[in-house]
């Protein structure tokens, strides 16, 4: 059988028969947002399936395709789709790409995700930059022998977001026309959304934005020393005194409507890593 590793190297020997240079940026998209790569000047495409080992993405809107391409002359890798421990995967099988990534030469990776609203101050269609994260998911990719190939067997978790990028993001934000937010994101399991009790739970510990994804990826892409940048879709506003049902229909309408100016961001940040 396999090791873990061994199925990590399988994908990424296929992968580079195709992508002859290392990626400078990697992006992995959130709920809704597979468009908001649409700057990318796509070279190379790939469905899940036929990369070995992959998992394969089962959620809605999560188109489950690997691209390869340039933006803003740079070599970038994008995953149109990620994996949830909601769906049954473990922490392992969620954070594959990221060491896919790692292991193609990825030194900065760009996470987003569409997140509910905890901070009362937002609005559905903001984009929130990470500041910090809540691991309340009960899951740690780290878990299990370390590879010290890979990263440190206690990783430093201080500062997990990068405030360089977090800098660039506010400016390509502003350059767009869009003011970004920016906060604390909580990291559930899933799949129920939050009982009131919960979201007045999570806005006294400081959360600002809550979700399902992210965290895992965030850990794995701090033990591969990458640099990390990630952004919220704001999709609802989580009000415990004025509660609203959600549904996963109108949260991805939300996350699409928001894709392209995601996408103008996401350029703007390229351009400015370009030119340094």
């Amino acid at each position: 059988m396999k090791t873990y590793k061994q199925q990590v190297e399988e994908a990424v020997d296929f992968l580079k028969c195709h992508i002859k240079r290392p990626p400078a940026i990697g992006i992995m998209t959130g709920t809704g947002l597979g468009e908001s790569i649409e700057a990318l000047e796509v070279k190379k495409s790939f469905e899940y399936k036929e990369i070995p080992n992959i998992p394969v993405s089962t959620v809605q809107s999560h188109h489950g395709r690997l691209i390869s391409g340039t933006l803003e002359g740079l070599d970038v890798i994008a995953m149109q789709g990620r994996f949830h421990l909601y769906e049954g995967y473990s922490p392992l099988e969620v954070t594959f790409p990221v060491r896919v990534m790692q292991q193609l030469g990825v030194q900065v990776l760009i996470l987003t995700n569409a997140a509910g609203g905890l901070n009362l101050e937002f609005s559905a269609g903001d984009i929130m930059v990470i500041e910090d994260h809540i691991n309340l998911s009960g899951e740690n990719p780290l878990v299990g022998a370390n590879d010290d190939e890979w990263g440190d067997r206690f990783p430093d978790m201080t500062d997990v977001y990068d405030k360089n990028l977090a800098e660039i993001a506010y400016q390509a934000g502003r350059s767009c026309g869009a003011e970004l937010k920016k906060g604390v994101y909580a990291g559930l399991k899933g799949p129920s959304l939050e009982t009131s009790a919960e979201t007045r739970f999570l806005r006294q510990i400081g959360a600002d934005a809550v979700g399902f994804s992210t965290v895992q990826e965030a850990i794995a892409a701090v033990h591969a020393k990458m640099k990390l940048l990630g952004l919220s879709i704001i999709t609802n506003i989580n009000d415990p005194d004025n509660p609203t049902a959600d549904t996963v229909e109108a949260i991805i309408e939300v996350a699409q409507q928001a894709a392209s100016k995601l996408s103008g961001i996401i350029q703007g940040i390229a351009k400015e890593l370009a030119s340094k």
